[in-house]
């Protein structure tokens, strides 16, 4: 056992007293290294099981005293209160605002990760807005410090001491680019330093650089962590052994032997065998009894622990596995909080904190299903970014119901259901499969840049798709001259060979003398004996045309043009120099002028 105190009795307080487990949350922008660090600490490897080897969900880690001493190299050295750290890995994308600004919330303290070699992200100046917003003490972790070209890496071993191993150049490069770093918080109001240069740690923010690969800076971040939970964060993390719980449930599961269970962060009070707890629902709250309580083994995360210890209670903070009856349709993201003599209270607290889920629906839009609130959130902050309007946003599995509702909307665009890391019934796949609900897309991922990046991907190739049916559904620009020696009849119609000037003749479109004045429609055409519907630029070809007689509307050398409806002639301006080629567009241009003598403003 390490010398860490069982706990105290705060002066006053007739309750029993402790330190609770301070709450960390790491933060920081996609790929920076979060996960792998948290590998390095607890020696696993969840990051090889995250889908894209990022992590889609919070997750907690409770790191015991014992261990952060004997990996920091302060065992024996000195005495501590807390009984560890409990670590909550958050995702890093910037479609996670909703999920770190929660945890972000819970946490006491954070550890915002900064790829040295990368500097700042998008998602990195985001994660500080929200540090910031919850007034979170943090500190840097400069990690990948082992890609430094030319590093020579010891594992394990602490900065000072690796550090001291690097050549000159090696040096020099790590100086630069903590400094960089310093620099660009300075620029963000943040007055921070290397770590070991600092003397008040309530004045500064520590940067320490680590190697979530090698191990290296490890001893000194978790010197850091814990020596500023001890020596400035005691007295908030006090709380009295018989508080009622207070948690957020990180996930909903099935287990073999237990039926649906939760996993939840416990980060307030203590939890019990027999209380009766509340917690949000997919149609509103569930009221349930505690059956059994499983804690994973210290330096597991609960996501992926297998193996759980079997306990009567636990204190905050901690994760811990909740078995009770009827906790199917719970909420992933919700609140779940132990009733006292305050159940009215608390069903209203968690009811208006589901309410407040921010996600902006439109009378129009796509349809949206998540596993968690914060993942469905997230979704929908993405979408509107992208100015994607979304009008059914909901937490489950994706049912038949869904699939047959989304079948009802006929814009293409909209009929349109995006599924995050959510299970698709059987009954939804068959109803997909029908013919009547063929115009149905489901974009299905676990990871939630990819699933979005997929959607805008279909989403941009079916507007051209429409655009171009719908262009060629237009009457196009053609300019004609008729040949000589070639009247095969003079009416009814007249028959004659004609050779295309420029642009695009069409089958059925009306012509047009160049003074505007109508002359017929062209009934057929033909290239040699076989039927055509339209000819090109240099063709010569036979047209039969109703309406005209030869020698009286028109004759051997006349040029004439289509008849182009105004309506068409506005979306051909403005896509010409997409879809018109050159002698296109010059015979529309010919074709607008002889509109625009008389009407100015014609097809404006």
């Amino acid at each position: 056992m390490s010398k860490g105190k069982k706990g105290k009795e705060k002066k006053g307080d007739s309750k029993t007293s402790k330190i609770r487990t301070p709450i960390v949350c790491v933060l920081g922008h996609v790929d920076h290294g979060k996960t792998s660090l948290l590998d390095r600490i607890r020696g696993s490897s969840v990051v090889d099981k995250e889908a894209g080897a990022i992590t889609q969900h919070i997750g907690a880690t409770i790191v015991p005293l014992e261990a952060i001493l004997k990996m920091s190299g302060i065992e024996g050295k000195t005495e501590f209160e807390i009984p560890g750290l409990l670590f909550i890995d958050t995702p890093g994308h910037q479609a996670f605002t909703t999920l770190r600004a929660r945890g972000g919330a819970l946490a006491d303290m954070a550890i915002l990760v900064v790829d040295i070699n990368e500097g700042f992200q998008p998602q990195t100046i985001e994660a500080l807005h929200i540090l910031r917003n919850c007034k979170t003490p943090f500190v840097v972790a400069a990690t990948k410090i082992d890609r430094i070209h030319g590093w020579r890496s010891t594992k394990n071993l602490s900065f000072a001491k690796t550090y001291q191993n690097q050549n000159d150049r090696v040096r020099t490069d790590i100086e630069t680019k903590t400094y960089e770093v310093i620099g660009k918080l300075s620029e963000l109001g943040f007055d921070c330093e290397r770590y070991d240069r600092i003397r008040d740690f309530r004045k500064n923010i520590a940067i320490v650089p680590v190697s979530g690969i090698t191990g290296e800076g490890l001893p000194d971040l978790l010197m850091v962590m814990v020596g500023l939970a001890q020596r400035y964060m005691t007295e908030n993390l006090t709380l009295t052994t018989d508080s009622p719980g207070c948690g957020t449930v990180l996930e909903v599961k099935e287990e073999r032997g237990l039926g649906t269970t939760l996993d939840v962060i416990l980060y307030d009070g203590t939890l019990k065998v027999g209380d009766d707890i509340i917690m949000g629902s997919e149609d509103g709250v569930i009221e349930t009894k505690v059956r059994s309580l499983l804690q994973p083994r210290p330096m597991q995360e609960i996501l992926t622990e297998s193996k759980f210890e079997r306990v009567k209670s636990v204190a905050a903070a901690s994760g811990v596995k909740v078995s009770a009856p009827k906790l199917e349709g719970a909420l992933a993201g919700s609140p779940v909080l132990v009733v006292s003599n305050n159940r009215d209270e608390i069903i209203d607290r968690i009811t208006h904190e589901l309410q407040d889920v921010q996600i902006e629906l439109s009378d129009l839009g796509i349809f949206i299903k998540a596993d968690t609130i914060g993942a469905l959130e997230a979704l929908s902050k993405e979408l509107q970014d992208h100015e994607i309007p979304i009008m059914r946003a909901e937490v489950g599995q994706v049912s038949r119901h869904d699939i047959i509702e989304i079948g009802t909307i006929k814009d293409p665009l909209h009929s349109v259901l995006l599924a995050f890391n959510t299970k698709i019934l059987p009954d939804a796949i068959d109803t997909l499969a029908e013919k009547s609900r063929e115009h149905v897309q489901l974009f299905e991922g676990n990871v939630i840049y990819h699933l979005i990046d997929d959607y805008i991907d279909w989403q941009d190739k079916t507007k051209r798709e429409i655009k171009k049916k719908s262009f060629e559904q237009l009457i196009l620009p053609a300019k004609i001259t008729l040949l000589p020696d070639c009247i095969f009849r003079q009416s009814n119609p007249a028959v004659v060979g004609i050779r295309v000037l420029g642009g695009k003749l069409q089958s059925g479109v009306r012509l047009i003398q160049p003074d505007g004045r109508r002359i017929g429609r062209i009934r057929q055409m033909k290239s040699g004996q076989d039927n055509i519907n339209e000819a090109n630029e240099g063709e010569e070809i036979a047209i039969s045309i109703e309406g005209p007689t030869v020698g009286r509307q028109i004759d051997v050398g006349d040029v004439l043009y289509t008849e182009i409806p105004e309506a068409h002639v506005k979306v051909l301006e403005k896509e010409m120099l997409v879809h018109l080629n050159v002698s296109q567009q010059d015979i529309l241009y010919e074709y607008t002028a002889i509109k625009r003598k008389e009407e100015p403003f014609w097809g404006k």
